[in-house]
């Protein structure tokens, strides 16, 4: 290789080692630089400008670059080549504000270029701004704090009373909640329990046949502050009036036939626990007396004495008797359902509420599978559709019975349309409980259902003859008052739809 070949790439090799050594310098820069060209065009840019402008640069960014270089030849136009003016300017690149300073640039192949070594002042500019605005109105600026101090704590207090209404939402689900259902209907009934619960006052109970009445005063007791002390359950309708007061308050030696010496009452046995009176409105006018001197002094007198005696017991009562309408009907103390009252719970009925009904019928399927030992795993939709269709009139346990008697007929591991054998309203005329089919029943039925049905049709048919009088009718059918109360809950029979049924001259 001659001399001059071997002098040329020497100086090549150089060339490019100080373009390499300059760029790497370039890219090292925290400063974004760009070389542009006389027409605008970008040739260089190091990785901070690539970084912040992207590579290659958006033509908004090129058309704002350009725009620049114009006003910097202009401004260098009449200065020194090595020395360039030095000075920094601020501007926009598409929209992002920055400031520069600019020299010229001669390249390698002698062309004329134009150096910016650029920052990115956003944030500065941003600082400014607030400053400014700080300056310029000190009262805006702390009222919009103020303001926001305020939303703040606003906020603040709304996420606190969340959380407390979770808190006490979790906590409304106690061991001893039997209820099935997770309506807004029930999410309420099951508040409003929690709410009263931890108070001693009097609680009313009311709601139509069939609706649980029995568990809500369960859960009552459960979740109040005598849940370790006695819980007495009584059912009004099912004792005798002379006998219910004896069995409640105790009677004296020598106070009637048989009374050879002194007995102690439910009330005392109870003494500091609770006691859930059920059936509460069909109780006789002297038990009501009896029953508002509990309420009104804390006392009750034992049958045949005349010494009060001192109880501390919580009185749940409960009924699906229209108070109100036996108040005026002059059938009910005023002065005691005032006593009783004081805290009313209303469970709503399952018609009011069928979102509950498919919660309910997987409750009561995994329950009486267990219980008659069958596979039954699924429900069909059409099946569920016949059931949201049903009204309910005997609510919750009308369900529980149909349910029942499903799983005990279903032939494989669904329940059909056609194990849906529901049960006769009780508000039925007498001449439409008269029929019976047989007939209908024979092959689709076991024995035992059958006569369960026939024993609900002849109950049905007492009640309606004796206008709802289960006393009378108990005396007619020869069977005790309080296996006639046990036959109906079984059957889902209601006295006092039958009793409104006769008022309406159905």
């Amino acid at each position: 290789m001659s001399y001059k070949h071997l002098t040329l790439s020497n100086a090549e090799e150089e060339v490019h080692r100080l373009s390499t050594n300059w760029q790497t310098l370039l890219d090292a820069m925290p400063e974004m630089v760009f070389l542009l060209r006389d027409d605008g065009a970008v040739e260089y840019m190091n990785r901070s400008a690539k970084t912040c402008f992207g590579d290659p640069c958006p033509r908004s960014v090129r058309e704002s670059l350009k725009q620049i270089g114009q006003n910097c030849r202009e401004t260098l136009h009449n200065l020194s080549a090595s020395t360039g003016d030095g000075k920094i300017v601020e501007g926009l690149i598409d929209a992002t504000p920055v400031e520069y300073s600019s020299v010229p640039f001669v390249g390698y192949t002698g062309e004329k270029l134009i150096m910016l070594i650029m920052r990115d002042i956003t944030q500065r500019k941003s600082f400014e701004r607030e400053l400014l605005q700080f300056n310029t109105s000190i009262e805006t600026i702390l009222e919009q704090k103020i303001g926001e101090l305020q939303a703040s704590e606003e906020m603040r207090f709304r996420l606190s009373r969340q959380v407390n209404s979770l808190k006490s939402q979790l906590g409304h689900y106690h061991k001893a909640d039997k209820m099935v259902g997770r309506s807004r209907k029930m999410r309420e009934l099951r508040e409003m329990i929690h709410q009263v619960s931890s108070s001693d006052a009097t609680i009313l109970i009311t709601g139509e046949s069939g609706t649980g009445k029995e568990l809500v005063a369960n859960l009552v007791k459960a979740t109040s502050g005598r849940d370790d002390k006695p819980f007495l359950k009584i059912n009004c309708n099912a004792i005798n009036d002379s006998l219910l007061e004896a069995d409640l308050f105790g009677y004296e030696k020598g106070a009637f036939t048989g009374a050879q010496s002194r007995k102690i009452g439910k009330f005392e046995v109870v003494d500091g626990g609770t006691i859930f009176l059920d059936e509460i409105g069909d109780i006789s006018p002297r038990m009501q007396v009896a029953l508002l001197r509990v309420l009104q002094n804390g006392e009750i007198i034992r049958v045949g004495g005349t010494e009060p005696v001192r109880v501390n017991v919580r009185v749940i009562a409960a009924t699906n008797v229209d108070l109100t309408l036996a108040v005026k009907e002059k059938k009910f103390r005023l002065d005691l359902y005032y006593r009783l009252n004081i805290i009313n719970i209303d469970i709503p009925p399952l018609r009011e509420r069928k979102e509950d009904i498919v919660e309910l019928v997987s409750h009561f399927v995994n329950h009486y599978r267990e219980a008659f030992k069958k596979e039954i795993d699924f429900v069909p939709k059409s099946t569920i559709n016949r059931l949201l269709a049903h009204d309910w009139p005997g609510n919750v346990r009308e369900l529980e019975n149909l349910i029942q008697r499903a799983v005990l007929m279903a032939k494989g591991k669904m329940i059909t349309e056609n194990d849906l054998i529901f049960d006769q309203d009780p508000s039925m005329t007498p001449q439409q409980t008269d029929s019976f089919d047989i007939d209908g029943k024979l092959g689709a039925l076991a024995l035992k259902l059958i006569v369960a049905d026939f024993e609900a049709t002849i109950i049905q048919r007492a009640l309606h003859k004796y206008s709802g009088n289960v006393s009378i009718a108990a005396s007619q059918l020869k069977i005790g008052k309080t296996a006639l109360y046990d036959k109906m809950k079984q059957h889902g029979i209601s006295a006092k739809s039958i009793k409104q049924s006769r008022k309406n001259g159905d």
